[in-house]
């Protein structure tokens, strides 16, 4: 997979640009501000739906204008398609396959894959649990697009269960009336723990998909280490039941006893919640744990590891989402979005080794000899909103 020419129209800083891509490293190098982070991020953005440096679409969108458009030709199996996504900022985005309007946005999701590195990374290891939980459901999502449709609905309801908690508390403090709250919550905690528990089923089962992926990664960028050092375990807001079946079989519970757990636990923190208007039980409330160390002896990354421990755990996690997604069928295409600026000269070189091979490989950099050598391609300098080839 590989995106063949990229178009964009009011995205960012540019006007109107049209960019043709190869298969192979392509690089873009300027000076910081000049607008390089801005392509890759238009082609990360196609495939989530969201943008890796910003929690909203209307700082996408060129000052003064009220639309953008994302246009790319993808080629996937030999085989072409157009698509495009246009942003809209406090309205609905619009989506196309091949000019064809899609029914909702959401659908352009999955159509092309990216793992991208970029000097964020670090967050995974040293930021808030809520850094950790996107990272699972981002990627849950790329191996299978209808989770966004699942993410979305549990968003939803834990907005409007948070809500009718936050009203039936203040009846309980006399302030409203409590029978009408307390009557809808019930209906809002079944849809908590149905949603909830299938995001939980997907994200446990992708732990344990991604372990055997991270100790490998983990082993090849950080100097010495073995395949066991590194670990991740998720760790939910309750007590998991017992998964069901034959010995030797699946080691995780199923949805429905999921459900049924959930739904307990909630009803078990009924008065906690109303006392403090907020659902404390569900897949929001979850960690993804991340140890280093061997044999009984593990630590926690955050707060134990060192800066350069922190940055091979970080970059081995987007190393094993790559692998992952590579063993369900598709190569993604890899941005480098300035991370070799924050490497020291080891870890570059290993990181580009490692990158080298993939079908596309995109990097940003402010100065040509931050992109080590293995990772010679086509170039193109980036300056005052222009893109221009040089190699």
């Amino acid at each position: 997979m590989h995106v063949a020419h990229l178009t964009l129209h009011n995205f960012r800083s540019y006007a109107d640009l049209d960019v043709p891509l190869e298969p192979g490293v392509v690089a873009f190098v300027g000076r910081n501000g000049q607008g390089k982070t801005n392509l890759v991020e238009a082609i990360d953005y196609l495939s989530r739906l969201q943008s890796h440096r910003v929690a909203t679409d209307a700082p996408l969108v060129r000052a003064g204008t009220d639309q953008g458009i994302i246009r790319a030709a993808v080629v996937r199996d030999g085989r072409t398609a157009v698509l495009e996504v246009e942003l809209n900022p406090g309205r609905a985005n619009r989506a196309r396959v091949n000019r064809s309007p899609l029914p909702r946005s959401r659908e352009l999701i999955g159509l092309i894959r990216t793992v991208v590195f970029s000097p964020d990374d670090l967050t995974l290891v040293k930021g808030d649990p809520s850094d950790r939980r996107k990272f699972l459901d981002d990627l849950l999502v790329l191996r299978t697009p209808r989770l966004a449709g699942v993410r979305s609905d549990y968003d939803r309801v834990l907005r409007q269960r948070n809500s009718l908690l936050k009203t039936a508390g203040a009846a309980r403090r006399g302030s409203t009336s409590q029978e009408g709250a307390l009557s809808t919550l019930g209906v809002w905690n079944d849809h908590l723990a149905r949603t909830g528990a299938e995001i939980l089923f997907e994200r446990l089962r992708l732990v344990e998909d991604l372990r055997p992926y991270l100790g490998k990664a983990y082993a090849t960028v950080a100097r010495g280490a073995s395949r066991e050092d590194a670990e991740i375990d998720y760790k939910p807001s309750f007590e998991l039941p017992l998964p069901a079946g034959e010995p030797g079989g699946t080691t995780l519970p199923d949805r429905a006893a999921l459900t049924a757990a959930l739904l307990a636990e909630v009803e078990r923190r009924r008065n906690d919640e109303l006392d403090r208007g907020i659902s404390l039980v569900g897949p929001h409330r979850d960690e993804l744990v991340l140890t280093l160390g061997n044999g009984d002896v593990r630590l926690p990354v955050k707060g134990y590891a060192s800066h350069g421990e922190s940055w091979s755990f970080a970059l081995a996690l987007k190393l094993a989402s790559y692998d992952l997604l590579r063993s369900d069928g598709d190569d993604p295409i890899l941005i480098l979005d300035d991370v070799f600026a924050e490497l020291d000269t080891e870890r570059r070189q290993q990181l580009a080794e490692l990158v080298a091979g993939a079908e596309q490989v995109l990097v940003t950099a402010a100065v040509e000899a931050d992109v080590p050598e293995v990772l010679a391609g086509v170039r193109y300098a980036v300056a005052e909103g222009e893109v221009t080839r040089v190699g």
